[in-house]
């Protein structure tokens, strides 16, 4: 199940409410791609907001437009390349940043009549393009910058980026040629971005990087202001502000034991952190994981899953996985379909794997014929299909806590429980009781429906 657009990090508009005073420049902001280029756009606009400029919801009513893009996959690109032709159709005035904008020249070449071209996290780049495009006219008396900056996701949850770039060389990824070798933020500064967050309403803290369980091995997990640079104690102190804290792209390496007990709630620093991990395993065979340039020990992954479970028995883990991988043969893929069998993910996502420009997979040998691609996508996911269904079904009876996401014109209420990350897993659906309920409520329900993917509930 997808959700609706408007609640879709790929296809985010600015989420601003306000009117444009007279002779105020306004730009608009089209973001694409994954939480982390969210982030960027979120400072991108809370910086422009904070000299001046007006947020503009849609084309018409911008003076130029900053598409945000992604280039981690071919699709990506063409998906980029459209959104940029998009706007320059319906504004003319485009400025590109984002991780395709590394590439200059593919913009430029499908899109010569760009502005300007930035590449990723490069805000002070992407502020001189806008004063070039549109010259501030701030107003000291009337544009006050809110105290939670601008943000692209519902009021209830926001992403918490910690740290940029990877020190991984997956042949499969360019995220570190786009975005650099891994370089955590001070514990103290995510921490104070989190305090403010929390005071400006948000119930929900989507902590992400590219290697969040890395964080703070750059600067040699350095304590300044009192906060130590470790995703353990970075997990506890946030753990301490009272909201939702769940853990994205947790690679599985030894220490990540340490942070199964403060999810724990019946342990004596326990509950600090949701029951989740996301951790992106991508595949299960030894000799796929060596081709995949990752570490080959699938079978210690699992010891470490019963070790999470064995702490935490209510732990909801999510996981991606490629499939058709440059000589993945068909046993190699069986070990990936025993491997899920055994590990027993409770939320997967799968793709088929597709060439990137500039990646050292695409000269491996031996690639997979595309509908031999498609036949093991279509075998993985009826797996996961039926794993997911099993285990949500065990679910009914069950109370549990829910975050409200959306209530429509029918009074239905859209939640997530605290086993779902918004946009990649499921929903639970309260569809009737729903008076008084408004978004970001956390409320008590029983399960009494299960089904793939979703769950519905009733109030308790």
């Amino acid at each position: 199940m997808q959700n609706p657009p408007d609640l879709r990090p790929d296809l985010a508009r600015a989420r601003v409410s306000e009117t444009k005073r007279d002779g105020q420049p306004t730009i608009g902001m089209v973001s694409l791609g994954c939480p982390k280029a969210l982030v960027d756009s979120e400072r991108i606009l809370t910086r422009l907001r904070a000299e001046g400029y007006g947020i503009s919801a849609d084309y018409a009513g911008a003076d130029a437009v900053i598409v945000n893009t992604c280039g981690f996959l071919d699709s990506a690109k063409a998906e980029s390349l459209e959104a940029i032709g998009e706007a320059l159709a319906e504004n003319g005035r485009v400025i590109v940043t984002g991780c395709l904008g590394a590439e200059p020249d593919y913009i430029t070449g499908a899109h010569p009549r760009v502005l300007a071209v930035t590449g990723p996290h490069q805000y002070e780049q992407v502020l001189d393009a806008v004063h070039a495009a549109v010259p501030p006219s701030p107003d000291p008396f009337i544009d006050l910058l809110p105290a939670s900056g601008v943000s692209l996701t519902p009021r209830h949850y926001s992403y918490l980026k910690i740290a940029e770039g990877c020190n991984h060389k997956c042949k499969f990824c360019i995220i570190p040629d786009m975005r650099g070798r891994l370089a955590s933020r001070p514990a103290h500064a995510v921490l104070r971005e989190a305090e403010k967050l929390v005071e400006s309403g948000v119930k929900e803290l989507l902590v992400i990087s590219q290697d969040t369980s890395a964080y703070g091995t750059d600067i040699k997990h350095a304590t300044e202001r009192g906060h130590r640079a470790h995703i353990t104690d970075l997990a506890r102190d946030l753990g301490s502000l009272g909201a939702w804290v769940r853990l994205h792209y947790i690679y599985p390496y030894p220490h990540v034991r340490d942070l199964i007990p403060l999810m724990t709630a019946h342990s004596d620093s326990g509950g600090l952190v949701l029951p989740y991990l996301d951790v992106p395993f991508q595949h299960a065979h030894p000799d796929t994981l060596r081709r995949m340039a990752r570490p080959a020990h699938a079978e210690r992954t699992l010891d470490r899953i019963a070790e999470w479970r064995a702490i935490c028995p209510d732990i909801t883990l999510r996981s991606t996985f490629i499939v058709g991988y440059p000589g993945e043969t068909e046993a190699e893929f069986q070990t990936l379909l025993d491997w899920l069998d055994e590990a027993q993910l409770d939320r997967v996502g799968c793709f088929q794997y597709e060439n990137v420009a500039g990646a050292r997979s695409n000269a491996l040998p031996d690639h997979v014929d595309p509908a031999v691609k498609q036949d093991r996508w279509d075998r993985f996911m009826q797996k996961a299909q039926a794993i997911s269904e099993a285990k949500l079904a065990a679910k009914v009876g069950l109370h549990m806590d829910v975050i409200v996401d959306d209530i429509d014109e029918d009074g239905i209420a859209t939640c997530r429980t605290k086993a779902d990350a918004p946009e990649i897993d499921g929903n639970l659906f309260i569809d009737e009781d729903t008076g008084g309920l408004a978004v970001g409520d956390i409320v008590k329900v029983e399960v009494d429906e299960a089904g793939e993917y979703d769950l519905w509930g009733r109030r308790t």
